[in-house]
């Protein structure tokens, strides 16, 4: 059977949220009357993660599972589900239910205009230090790489899964898919989206542990689209 969504969700530690997650989901993706899957990729998961999972996966079978031998980062999560997808669509969000799964049907539709709809926080609910180096590190993205989306940092998103075919993952590029799918000139598009306070878990995401490589990633994107081989052919003679 062809599916039409895949939902695709990195999870790492997040055993106090999984379940209320999913169980949040599947009716909204239900209300959608479209046959579609779930994919959660255990990124090196120390706690129940994995094991609540596998008993949610015995209940729900739409469900599937990628267990990771360590952890190895979002990039590598989203890629994992990217290759694996069976549907038309990909779905991604996180796994702190920070994001409303409320919100994927005004994603949806618009999609048939677009390759990728990116959903954007308008009215975010983290620390304020946490907003401030957001709103920094969106800022000087977008006028480096030219991308002219506000909020790349937010998982919520909507992919035409056929694109993916002309689009190279690299460790740390899920923040600039937005910048690579212009590069190959395909269509993206913004929607204000709900945000939510992390209510359980910690966040395992901080200034530190990504600012810095993301420079060098702004710089290879930039190099990339500099680079990117663009050309028309008028005619052929033979």
């Amino acid at each position: 059977m062809t599916l039409k969504y895949s939902v695709v969700i990195p999870l790492k530690n997040e055993e106090e949220n999984i379940t209320d997650l999913i169980n949040e989901l599947e009716p909204v993706m239900q209300e959608l009357n479209k046959p579609w899957e779930l994919i959660c990729i255990d990124d090196g998961s120390t706690d129940h993660t994995l094991s609540i999972l596998s008993k949610l996966a015995k209940q729900k079978p739409f469900l599937r599972i990628l267990v990771f031998d360590r952890n190895y980062g979002q990039s590598c999560a989203f890629d994992a589900g990217f290759r694996q997808a069976k549907g038309e669509w990909i779905i991604t969000l996180d796994g702190d239910r920070q994001n409303d799964p409320h919100d994927i049907p005004k994603l949806l539709a618009i999609a048939e205009n677009s390759d990728l709809i990116c959903g954007y926080r308008h009215n975010r609910r983290d620390p304020w230090h946490k907003k401030i180096t957001s709103r920094l590190a969106n800022f000087v993205r977008s006028r480096f790489c030219r991308d002219q989306i506000r909020d790349t940092g937010c998982s919520l998103k909507v992919y035409r899964a056929a694109c993916f075919k002309h689009i190279k993952m690299y460790k740390g590029m899920h923040r600039f898919l937005p910048a690579l799918f212009k590069i190959e000139g395909f269509r993206v598009a913004e929607v204000p989206v709900h945000h939510r306070e992390r209510i359980k878990g910690q966040t395992k995401y901080n200034f530190f542990n990504r600012s810095f490589n993301t420079i060098a990633d702004m710089l290879a994107v930039r190099w990339m689209g500099k680079r990117h081989i663009n050309y028309r052919i008028d005619q052929e003679i033979s």
